[in-house]
């Protein structure tokens, strides 16, 4: 058996999809997680379909002294850090929200990392540190910090932090994932995103309107500089994007100091190719109306893969039909997710 990697915010869409890869990769893993937007059901189905046990501790890493006893009790080599609010309207509503939990969250993580001699972290980031940039695609020497939502920069202030701890002590080995857009779910369809209450991402809420839970998308914006004037994504499959935790995972097992890597496919899709592309692979109509834009939201934005591809040995593999598919897999066996 591998090291005990700790997993933070592991019983969430990515960190449950993560897990699953980490236990088929023979890591012992210990999850943390305060159920606020994730269920212990998700865990659950992962041992089911590794037949392989996981540890859990319900805590707020905020919580120093609690996580601290996490620490004491299990041997831990490596930290995978998922936990944090990731919608972007939610953020412009609630920006103190995003910022406690996003950075003083880290922040609580890492005091208590250093405090047990434990110095290898991959952070769950964003390519919204990017902010609204020109260039596409995007790669990891484009400029970070001109962010345009709470969410974005709450991901940038931590990126800020760990660039600046890794610069402090040389025993620190941190790769920080900037995701694009994550979708779809596992190929079986017992695990998928299940969110609380009204979706805040794109595909969910296409798979909600198809499974008759809401009665239409609405696409925020049809005037954006784009092919067909919806806004342009990077949508990965979260299989591929947990794998990618495990190329950085190993990656950062040799090497030490602070690597920035995007984790996307290359392409971008327009929301109304998900929705035409959903209805195609789901069989589904999936009704939308045309609404204003949302605040924080730019036209465009699509990664540079290739420093993963080039140093991580990682690349995205699943395409837009499979994204498709797992998700409605997932929604149609689980039209109330995991309740």
């Amino acid at each position: 058996m591998k090291q005990k990697v700790l997993v933070t915010g592991g019983a969430g869409y990515i960190g449950s999809h993560t897990v699953l890869e980490l236990l088929n990769n023979n890591y012992s893993v210990v999850v943390v997680d305060n159920l606020s937007n994730s269920s212990r059901e998700g865990l659950r189905r992962v041992e089911q379909i590794t037949q392989k046990t996981i540890d859990f501790e319900e805590i707020d890493i905020r919580d120093g002294d609690a996580l601290s006893r996490v620490f004491e009790r299990y041997d831990i080599q490596s930290v995978l850090h998922f936990a944090g609010h990731k919608s972007v309207g939610e953020s412009v509503a609630k920006p103190l929200q995003y910022y406690d939990n996003n950075f003083t969250g880290t922040l609580s993580l890492c005091e208590v990392m250093q405090r047990f001699n434990v110095y290898e972290l991959i952070f769950s980031s964003s390519a919204t540190v990017y902010g609204a940039t020109t260039q596409c695609p995007i790669s990891e020497s484009a400029p970070i910090g001109a962010t345009t939502n709470p969410y974005g920069s709450s991901k940038y202030m931590v990126e800020r932090m760990l660039m600046d701890l890794a610069k402090s002590d040389p025993q620190w080995r941190i790769a920080t994932l900037r995701y694009f857009n994550p979708v779809g779910a596992h190929p079986s369809g017992q695990l998928g995103e299940d969110p609380n209450g009204v979706p805040n991402n794109l595909v969910p809420f296409v798979s909600q309107v198809a499974v008759g839970k809401l009665s239409e998308v609405k696409v925020f914006g049809n005037d954006y500089n784009t092919a067909d004037g919806t806004g342009v994504r990077d949508y990965i499959h979260v299989v591929d994007l947990a794998l990618g935790h495990i190329a950085a995972l190993q990656y950062m097992e040799e090497h030490q100091g602070f690597e920035a890597f995007n984790l996307g496919t290359g392409r971008g899709h327009s929301v109304l190719n998900i929705i035409s592309a959903f209805e195609k692979y789901s069989g589904q109509k999936v009704p939308f109306r045309i609404v204003e834009r949302r605040s924080g939201d730019i036209a465009e934005c699509f990664a540079n893969p290739n420093k993963a591809k080039d140093i991580l040995n990682w690349s995205a593999e699943r395409d837009l039909k499979e994204m498709m598919e797992d998700t409605w897999r997932w929604q149609s066996k689980n039209p109330s997710g995991y309740s």
